[in-house]
């Protein structure tokens, strides 16, 4: 479940708040002192019955779960069974075929032997690039401020600790945002070639009222003056949520 956490938050959650409800079942029916009242069961108050989930892979109707109860309703009986089942047509079972055929592919390539030397985050890092961590040395170090501002502009310093401040979430969007990928480059912000760089955008309206845009394919972020702090971060959420799956030109 923490695995699909990292590449569906949504269904990851859901899946969670189920085997909560699935351990919370387990444990009153383990005390037959407690009450059995529905309104533990619930699911973000509602009952898991009134839910009308069927056993097939969330997202894919047409992908029946392999079980007797595949015409039967999910309910808080059968809850067990169909987060088991989800989970091992997500990340086990049903993508054993995809995987070996990556495996055969990418091993005439480069042999799989050679990467026994790595353990897991090593080759997670190797493959998928840095996390989202930084700190304040590695933004004064690895930020460029360019074609109208400088290290020292107001907006500059702004932009630095909107960037500190960021959560986890925030910082994989915003990364996303300004290169395309959600994940940084091995070596993290110094990895980007060409660098992270931030130049003035010049806007024909209301400043305060206009969005920072980007140029992914040089990692490049046109940034507008704006008067205050506050009104960069609101823009710039803004920009990273409602910009995703976005392709103008700026």
């Amino acid at each position: 479940m923490y695995d699909i956490l990292s590449f569906d938050p949504d269904l990851g959650r859901t899946l969670l708040e189920f085997q909560a409800l699935v351990d919370r079942k387990r444990f009153v029916d383990a005390n037959a002192e407690l009450s059995r009242d529905a309104s533990i069961f619930s699911f973000r108050n509602s009952r898991i019955e009134d839910l009308c989930i069927e056993f097939a892979l969330p997202g894919y109707p047409d992908y029946t779960l392999p079980s007797k109860r595949n015409k039967e309703m999910v309910n808080i009986d059968n809850l067990e069974e169909y987060v088991s089942l989800v989970v091992d047509a997500t990340v086990k079972s049903g993508i054993a075929k995809q995987i070996e055929a990556f495996k055969f592919g990418f091993n005439k390539a480069f042999p799989l032997e050679a990467l026994q030397i790595f353990n897991e985050a090593e080759l997670e890092r190797l493959i998928c690039g840095e996390a989202t961590h930084w700190n304040s040395s590695d933004l004064q170090r690895h930020v460029q401020f360019d074609h109208g501002y400088t290290s020292e502009s107001p907006q500059a310093i702004f932009l630095l600790d909107i960037m500190l401040e960021l959560e986890h979430d925030q910082r994989k969007a915003f990364i996303q945002f300004l290169t395309g990928s959600p994940r940084l480059p091995i070596g993290g912000l110094g990895g980007f070639s060409p660098p992270f760089t931030v130049a003035k955008r010049f806007c024909l309206n209301v400043v305060d009222e206009e969005l920072p845009s980007v140029m992914t394919c040089v990692n490049y972020l046109k940034l507008p003056a704006y008067s205050s702090k506050e009104i960069m971060r609101q823009k710039i959420l803004y920009a990273i949520t409602e910009g995703r799956g976005t392709f103008p030109f700026s």
